[in-house]
């Protein structure tokens, strides 16, 4: 006979199973809604094209990889996957047996004239740097002249061993570092926000990026942030979405105007969305988003919109006072447009990120990212309050910092002043628009993309005789170093002021280069070599993502 208690057992179990069927099935519903929820916000921010798209870009990546796991296939890719390595390794490390090698440290000090004359023979063994003082490069340099140097290399001497992190003891770096911000914040139209300095652009971005994720985290309860940025901004959006564990909506840009598609902006937004990103200018082609929409997108749904003046820096704030308030017509449609507002005077405009080391000729290593209020920029810091070593807080990834640097790009921006760099913008937007109007008016093989309003220019191909990627490396082998970018293929030049006294040298050189490259076309060159083996094949990325470490493997071999 069962006992009272089994009895009291069987009769409860039929509630007890109904109770867990349901929770079960509340669970199915909860997993299945949140699941449908998340495929329901990236069809509407990829688009059901773009997404099928991306489907079948993945499934033929499997099925090359699948190719490629073949024996033969494997031996092959392998063997010139180890070729490329060479030729990369050949090109940045010395070799034979007259190279000197300092791979430990030496068992006695050297003295200064040795270490001197030691750099001297190294640029000499090298053999192969690039003369950037003839300007016939892309950017890279942004040198304020021989004057700036000096003014430059005195503040280091001065501030050689500073370190913010310890404002008590370096207090006049301190003030100086709250002045580059004040100053640039008064560039940018909002004297009484707040910044901070950072290591350049790609820090000053992923800092707005951290900051945006803490603010919508504290603020608006938001556990798995997404953020929407236009195809053509910085990679280092992408790094820090990577880093920071955001969603990144990618939206693609007009063919012709190459300004981010405002509805589909619109439609990516949701109730994950951390900000919008805009740039001014961005750095592919030189475009500059249309900011005051995006302000409205961003007001209206109280998300962060970051503006990326990385590369206009100092050039977009004085467009207008130099004389070139309105975008150039490249095109040929005779409706020039009025350059839109790009700063805080901008309703939603959040942050902003401005390198002082570009157009400010600053030391290398000197960038500002500003923001509306000191609100928002303490999302920025990081506090540990318990930690063993007493009370730590930082402003941004690094904790020691070189003052120097800071000292240089407050040396540099007194030394300029608003009539220097007013002065500077006039004659490198000049120089650029210089460039896109004689592609325009003379060159009918290429086109420029867009109406680029500052100091970039990038050009593509308009005729199927000739590959622009080519072109590029045409201006290769006369000693132009110059960008190759992608979707669509294309070359752009950065003017610096290196560029100003030679912009003819380079339109001249740049005519040849296009009958040269149509006549004459090697298909040999790196651009055409990287750029085209990324855009060959499904798996094209991943090799190009080989040689790209391979690239930076070799960059530490000694």
């Amino acid at each position: 006979m069962p006992s009272s208690m089994q009895k009291a057992s069987s009769a409860v179990s039929p509630t007890r199973l109904a109770t867990l069927d349901n929770v079960k099935t509340l669970l199915l519903l909860y997993v299945v809604w949140t699941n449908s929820l998340k495929v329901y916000r990236h069809l509407c921010a990829r688009g059901i094209t773009s997404t099928l798209t991306d489907v079948y870009k993945w499934v033929a990546q499997q099925v090359v990889f699948l190719a490629l796991r073949m024996p033969q296939m494997k031996k092959k890719v392998e063997t010139e996957m180890a070729k490329a390595k060479i030729d990369i390794e050949s090109k940045l490390v010395p070799q034979g047996p007259n190279v000197i090698r300092h791979l430990s440290l030496p068992s006695q000090g050297k003295t200064s004239d040795w270490i001197v004359q030691e750099m001297e023979r190294m640029d000499a063994e090298m053999g192969n740097e690039v003369n950037w003082r003839n300007g016939k490069l892309s950017g890279a340099v942004y040198h304020g002249g021989p004057d700036m140097e000096q003014i430059i290399v005195a503040a280091f001497q001065r501030y050689c061993v500073s370190n913010p992190l310890h404002p008590d003891v370096f207090p006049a770096v301190r003030k100086m570092e709250a002045e580059i911000v004040a100053m640039c914040l008064r560039m940018y139209s909002n004297p009484d926000g707040a910044g901070t300095t950072t290591s350049g652009g790609t820090e000053s971005i992923v800092m707005a990026v951290k900051t945006h994720r803490e603010w919508a985290k504290e603020v608006k309860g938001i556990t798995e942030p997404e953020m929407i940025i236009p195809a053509s901004a910085h990679a280092a959006f992408d790094k820090a979405a990577n880093y920071f564990k955001i969603k990144l909506h990618s939206i693609p840009v007009d063919p012709a105007t190459r300004q981010v598609d405002l509805k589909r902006v619109k439609r990516a937004i949701n109730a994950n969305t951390i900000m919008l990103v805009g740039s001014a200018i961005n750095f592919p082609d030189g475009n500059i988003d249309p900011i005051p929409e995006l302000g409205e997108l961003a007001k209206k749904h109280d998300i962060g919109l970051h503006v990326d003046c990385c590369l206009g820096s100092f050039i977009v704030p004085f467009l207008e006072e130099a004389g070139y308030g309105e975008f150039p017509d490249f095109e040929g449609k005779g409706n020039k447009k009025k350059v839109p507002l790009f700063d805080f005077r901008v309703p939603g405009v959040t942050s902003i990120s401005c390198d002082t080391h570009k157009y400010g000729f600053a030391p290398k290593g000197s960038s500002v990212v500003m923001y509306r209020n000191a609100e928002l920029r303490k999302h920025q810091y990081y506090l540990n309050p318990e930690w063993m070593g007493g009370v730590y807080a930082s402003p941004g990834l690094a904790g020691s910092r070189p003052g120097s640097l800071i000292a240089g790009a407050w040396a540099a921006m007194q030394y300029m002043g608003r009539d220097g760099y007013l002065a500077s913008a006039k004659s490198i937007v000049a120089c650029a628009r210089k460039i896109g109007q004689a592609i325009t008016d003379s060159i009918p093989e290429l086109y420029v993309l867009g109406n680029p309003p500052a100091s970039v220019i990038a050009f593509a191909s308009r005729s199927p005789e000739v590959n622009v990627l080519e072109v590029g490396d045409m201006m290769s082998r006369k000693g132009w170093h110059l960008n190759g970018l992608t979707n669509p293929a294309a070359v752009h030049i950065a003017c610096t002021r290196l560029t100003v006294p030679i912009v003819d040298t380079f339109i001249a050189d740049l005519k040849d280069a296009v009958q040269e490259a149509k006549l004459r076309p090697s298909g040999q060159g790196s651009m055409v070599a990287v750029y085209g083996l990324g855009n060959s094949s499904a798996v094209g990325p991943k090799m190009v993502n080989r040689l790209a470490t391979a690239f930076l493997d070799a960059l530490y071999k000694a």
